[in-house]
């Protein structure tokens, strides 16, 4: 067989589906979420988006995505970072900050010293395992935010970590969120 023909008989690994996935079809099966913990517990899923609704008050959306996809994919929540990277890139969000986003101590230049200060919180207060929150960490988003501000955006982390381990925990799955238009 040539590599011509080779190649016709194979899924090209750069070519995109019909669906927007690489691939075509040698792609694994999708695994199936656990419960339905939105329609099984609606006053707890109507009290988070409250709270979520109340901790975006007065915070800059760009900067509500970044903290969105930091904690997502510190806490390997695959929906909920499918989901913020879709609203973050509607929302005029590079991919190339969003890609970055991972590595940001290496790439600090593409963001804010704001943007920083979110971020570093955002790891202090998803990671409790390592300890308390720094109070160097503290006093760099303190310098940045001011306690109003602070205070929202303490409860935006809070936040998307409940909605991280609900997703986690219930096992969404990523892939179909479309962001609103």
């Amino acid at each position: 067989m040539n590599t011509n023909e080779a190649h016709e008989n194979h899924a090209d690994p750069y070519e995109i589906d019909a669906s927007g996935h690489p691939g075509g079809s040698g792609r694994l099966p999708e695994h199936a979420p656990r419960l339905d913990w939105a329609e099984l517990a609606p006053e707890a899923f109507k009290a988070m988006v409250r709270l979520d609704t109340a901790a975006k008050r007065g915070l800059a959306p760009v900067l509500l995505n970044l903290v969105k996809i930091r904690a997502s994919q510190i806490n390997h929540c695959a929906f909920c970072l499918d989901m913020h990277s879709k609203d973050a890139l509607a929302a005029g969000e590079s991919a190339q900050r969003i890609l970055q986003l991972d590595a940001w101590r290496e790439s600090r230049h593409f963001y804010t010293a704001k943007e920083v200060a979110a971020i570093e919180l955002t790891e202090a207060i998803t990671v409790l395992t390592d300890g308390f929150v720094p109070d160097e960490v503290y006093a760099r988003a303190a310098a940045e935010f001011d306690e109003s501000e602070l205070a929202r955006l303490i409860v935006a982390i809070t936040t998307i970590n409940a909605w991280n381990r609900f997703g986690v925990s219930t096992r969404l799955v990523p892939g179909h969120y479309t962001p609103a238009s």
